[in-house]
């Protein structure tokens, strides 16, 4: 009996070691975005990189109640979601090149272990963080400057949408292409083949969690907290379909998103911005669709199906009736023009994205063996 014990036990001494490596990956992207956060807060203040408040909406119309009820919040300094994203790039590379290094100085295995640089499931994630991010810090940039081609600074909306088209075409591409994907898994179902409509597919997920990321970025702290819980929510998925890399991949942004949000709630000291809001919302698309979980993504964040339903919705109905369905769009700033105070929509949205999670997270793995 005791043989067979110490037999169970060494059997499980690869699952330990894997839920160590996911667990320590997360705590230190935890710690990094902590050192890094008063370098790139000092520099944010210094040359006063803040934000303007918007005075007018994408059609042209007047802002009412957004830019008053925002007005104290002007000058707040922007570009925080570079934090999120620059900490993982940095512990990719230090994981992948100095811990092995580490490892044979230390005679210590497991160092070497944290190394999540994988080709198979983190390279194609990584790129479109990095790109993307790219893409959001020169928009916030232009915005704060006041240039650009939008009134006011910035990028134009258009011009922001054909660059995220052509992100996720190219993952489109890569995955369909390269990679040979062709299904969609239906939880309890089974996967289904779709043939060359998985591109259009890709590009309408990547698109959908960008922008909707992006929409849902409006009050201190609301969306670091929706990404918080949607990426630890695909860390597990990824740990039960054994793509430990990835599931790494997913607690590093998680706990950079934790560090993040440690100076991001009310009153924010600084805003996530395009960078992380675009680079962030577009990484979660492209994981969701690694671990073949789309159906699973809209459930986790559902509240961005609420976010840009609300603001769809807002922009019909004044188009084509002339009148507004909601006094302020998207939904957060509805209830804002209600008046409900900002940490209470914030605190809320929080509980009911912990709660979709769950059942997204519980519907994901249970649905993975149909």
């Amino acid at each position: 009996m005791v043989q067979e014990w110490q037999f169970a036990q060494f059997q499980n001494i690869p699952l330990v070691l894997n839920i160590l490596k996911v667990l320590a990956t997360g705590f230190l992207a935890f710690f990094l975005a902590f050192l890094i956060t008063p370098i790139w807060t000092h520099i944010l203040y210094k040359y006063k990189i803040g934000i303007k408040i918007k005075e007018k909406d994408v059609n042209g119309d007047q802002l009412t109640f957004v830019s008053k009820l925002h007005a104290a919040k002007a000058g707040t300094p922007t570009m925080g979601g570079l934090i999120v994203w620059m900490t993982v790039l940095i512990l990719v590379y230090l994981s992948h090149y100095l811990f092995p290094l580490i490892a044979v100085w230390t005679d210590t295995n497991f160092i070497a272990r944290l190394d999540f640089l994988k080709r198979s499931q983190v390279w194609l994630p990584l790129f479109v963080l990095v790109t993307s991010g790219i893409l959001g810090l020169f928009d916030d940039y232009l915005s704060v400057r006041g240039k650009g081609s939008n009134k006011g600074g910035g990028m134009r909306f258009a011009f922001r949408f054909w660059w995220l088209f052509i992100i996720s075409g190219a993952g489109a591409w890569w995955f369909y292409q390269k990679l040979g994907w062709d299904s969609i898994h239906i939880p309890a179902m089974g996967d289904f083949s779709i043939g060359w409509w998985y591109i259009p597919l890709f590009i309408g997920v990547i698109l959908f969690s960008a922008i909707s990321s992006n929409e849902t970025d409006g009050l201190d702290g609301l969306n670091a907290g929706v990404l918080l819980a949607a990426f630890s929510s695909f860390a597990l998925i990824a740990f039960a379909q054994n793509s430990m890399d990835l599931a790494a991949f997913c607690t590093a942004l998680a706990g950079a998103l934790l560090a993040f949000l440690w100076f991001n709630i009310y009153p924010a000291r600084f805003f996530m911005g395009d960078t992380g809001a675009i680079s962030l919302g577009t990484t979660l698309g492209v994981v969701a669709m690694l671990t073949n979980s789309v159906i699973v993504l809209f459930i986790i964040v559902f509240i961005y199906v609420l976010e840009s339903g609300s603001a769809a919705i807002q922009l019909f109905s004044k188009r084509f009736f002339k009148r507004k369905v909601f006094l302020a769009a998207p939904l957060h700033h509805h209830f804002e023009a209600k008046g409900w105070p900002e940490p209470k929509i914030v605190m809320r949205a929080w509980i009911f994205t912990a709660i979709t999670s769950l059942i997204g997270v519980m519907i994901g793995i249970l649905g993975m063996g149909a």
